[in-house]
């Protein structure tokens, strides 16, 4: 997944070093997941949190012999223009994209008029509770399945290892996971984290909060918060 994001950076004279940190693995019990697809159709509402999400959805409904497309009564949320692309070509008849990609904006564009409507949130295990909690707190019935967990690579720590062997640029983060699976690597390679003299160049505010948790101060926050607003900043990054 990394890919657009390497290929926009060598595009502009760059050398992208990847380092994988997330490895999309299923939840350690599918039941949960398989029920609530199995009654989507009581749903008001179905929110998309990632295209991971959108894929990991499109797989189980056809397992269970089930067609997104067939899901026309209910209304369907995507967080970013990428994820309602990857609906839309899986079949999800989108209904609603923010203006900003950012969970805080899919909430403020949906919590008028959700007072008794009923939301099925599928997302990664141990994710923000900011939408559910907001939806909740608008009188919405929320229900949250985890549709996939983010594992650390094994190959990680060897990886990040070599990385710092060369002389890096920056650290770019597409994500809040991105930097805590990244601080994980480092602690299993026990090298030291920030890394020294490497600006971090954040894809919104969520990652660079979580940066800032992690001692390291994010050199530029890109805006838009999507991978061609990270490569623009990156290039504004080192603009002379």
């Amino acid at each position: 997944q990394a890919a657009k994001l390497s290929e926009g950076l060598s595009a502009l004279g760059a050398e992208p070093v990847e380092v994988p940190v997330l490895e999309i693995q299923p939840p350690e019990n599918l039941a949960p997941l398989d029920e609530a697809l199995q009654r989507l159709h009581s749903f008001d509402w179905l929110i998309l949190t990632s295209g991971n999400t959108v894929k990991v959805l499109a797989g189980r409904l056809a397992a269970l012999g089930l067609n997104p497309s067939e899901l026309s009564k209910i209304k369907v949320a995507a967080v970013g223009e990428s994820t309602a692309a990857a609906a839309r070509k899986n079949g999800f008849p989108v209904t609603f994209v923010p203006v900003s990609y950012l969970a805080e904006s899919l909430v403020h564009g949906l919590v008028g008029g959700m007072s008794g409507l009923k939301v099925l949130i599928a997302r990664a295990a141990i994710a923000r509770d900011l939408i559910p909690d907001a939806l909740r707190k608008s009188g919405a019935e929320v229900e949250v399945v985890d549709a996939y967990r983010n594992v650390l690579p094994a190959a990680a720590p060897e990886l990040l290892r070599d990385a710092l062997k060369q002389k890096l640029d920056a650290a770019t983060f597409t994500s809040s996971s991105s930097v805590t699976h990244l601080a994980q690597a480092a602690a299993a390679a026990r090298l030291a984290f920030p890394f020294v003299d490497v600006p971090a160049a954040s894809i919104g505010p969520i990652t660079s909060q979580t940066l800032h948790e992690h001692g390291w101060e994010p050199a530029i926050e890109a805006n838009p918060s999507d991978i061609p607003g990270l490569i623009a900043a990156v290039v504004e990054l080192f603009a002379v």
